[in-house]
């Protein structure tokens, strides 16, 4: 039995989360969906390397990609393929998916971003959302109500304690 509980958590976790997407957008809904990665690329984030802040999604001919995005190749990886490290990446979705947000991108001016990558059984998926960009009024509220969170938690744990 301990060898299904070890195969399960092995392959499970966050390899990078976008913090700055939730700060400049209001995300309204997530998809979850594949990646077409290269075996070097698999490599690489296993080790945990990636650069994920500045990347987004693009609608191009109905399909769906992974923008600016960077994956920088290990040392050991394969020597006899040349690594891009900012290639296009293509997001595999169902064909309803894409529908539906190639119709918010372009009728309701919506934008795709990527909002975290992380390891579904031996998989790499990426969760994007649809997003509206939050104006600077809306950003100090987001900075409030999380200074806000975190003084309550504060007061919470010192009154616990006494």
């Amino acid at each position: 039995m301990a060898k299904t509980k070890d195969k399960d958590t092995k392959g499970s976790g966050t390899i990078a989360l976008n913090k700055r997407a939730r700060f400049e957008y209001h995300i309204d809904q997530r998809f979850e969906c594949g990646v077409a990665l290269q075996g070097w690329e698999l490599k690489a984030l296993r080790a945990g390397r990636i650069n994920f802040g500045d990347s987004y999604a693009v609608v191009l001919k109905n399909e769906i990609f992974l923008v600016g995005a960077s994956i920088p190749p290990l040392i050991s990886a394969s020597t006899h393929v040349i690594a891009e490290d900012r290639r296009t990446r293509k997001l595999l979705l169902h064909r309803k998916e894409i529908d539906q947000l190639v119709g918010a991108v372009e009728r309701k001016g919506y934008t795709l971003v990527p909002t975290a990558m992380y390891w579904k059984g031996n998989k790499v998926k990426v969760e994007i959302g649809l997003a509206r960009g939050k104006q600077e009024h809306d950003k100090r509220d987001t900075e409030k109500q999380r200074d806000w969170q975190i003084e309550k938690q504060r007061t919470m744990r010192a009154h616990n304690r006494a």
